[in-house]
């Protein structure tokens, strides 16, 4: 609806705050940057270098070894091939009336959609995961959910995979929906982190730690109509993330009295180590 629809004859000098989903994939210590530089447009490449495992071999006293092995090597490349834009604007009559700043909360506003669709999407890529390292399927999603002590069994499940892929057992995270960090809170062997003191060093989402992962909670967990929830598990070293706010320009629409605002996001996601993430697929209990 037009701003002009909600003039009263006083404005309150406060805002009510959209309510807003935690973003979560985006964040340091769930999706490394490691390679992100320099993106001046949507279709540049970050290229990522990685080195074959090199070979061991037994040495024998006054033998000569083996020639030097030649390395190989692979390119993985990270194409920053998401551009998503906003564009809005504020007529100077609604801006006349009006004490609140509203310029600077749609600013807010904005930048939240921007991250809130970029975090979406990072939890989209968890198709390319190893085939070994899932639990449950789409076609036969886990749904027996609602069992005393299945949603902490399942994460131990994860954890299993992840050590026989040899993934680093410090860093490991887990995104899970608000539900079964409901079914969580009711095991015993969850440990929930609390307290001003911890709250204020936690990350955006963090809810506890189990089996050896923290536990973050999100709303962008993908699913299936509220069914076939795909939790992802794994390390940050699994895959990477390249942004940059490109453009933000102020302008006044030439027919309008108005003033306008539009910026662009460019940035791309990959995952780099597909045996560094795990994914248990599961109904909720009904």
């Amino acid at each position: 609806m037009a701003l002009e629809n909600f003039i009263p004859t006083i404005w309150s000098a406060r805002l009510l705050q959209n309510l807003q989903n935690a973003l979560v994939y985006g964040q340091t210590g769930v999706i490394n940057r490691d390679y992100e530089g320099e993106i001046r447009e949507a279709g540049n490449t970050v290229k990522i270098q990685a080195i074959a495992a090199v070979s061991v071999g037994t040495y024998t006293k006054n033998s000569n070894m083996s020639a030097p092995e030649t390395l190989t090597d692979a390119t993985l490349s990270l194409l920053i091939d998401q551009a998503k834009y906003f564009n809005f604007q504020i007529d100077d009559v609604d801006k006349a009336q009006q004490k609140p700043k509203v310029m600077t909360e749609a600013m807010r506003e904005a930048a939240y959609a921007l991250a809130n669709t970029a975090d979406a999407y990072i939890a989209s890529l968890y198709t390319g995961i190893d085939s070994g390292n899932a639990i449950g399927t789409t076609a036969s999603p886990k749904t027996d959910l609602g069992t005393e002590g299945a949603p902490y069994n399942y994460l131990v499940d994860l954890g299993t995979l992840l050590d026989e892929d040899n993934v680093p057992s410090t860093g490991r995270w887990v995104v899970v929906p608000p539900w079964f960090h409901g079914l969580l809170l009711k095991d015993p062997k969850f440990v929930a982190t609390g307290g001003t003191g911890a709250e204020a060093t936690l990350r955006n989402g963090m809810v506890g730690e189990a089996a050896g992962f923290t536990i973050l909670k999100s709303n962008n967990v993908p699913n299936t109509t509220s069914t076939k929830y795909r939790i992802i598990a794994g390390h940050p070293m699994a895959w990477s993330y390249a942004e940059q706010v490109n453009s933000v320009e102020a302008y006044r629409p030439e027919l309008r009295f108005a003033d306008a605002v539009k910026g662009l996001h460019l940035y791309g996601a990959k995952i780099v180590r597909s045996t560094a993430l795990a994914v248990l697929v599961a109904n909720r209990p009904s």
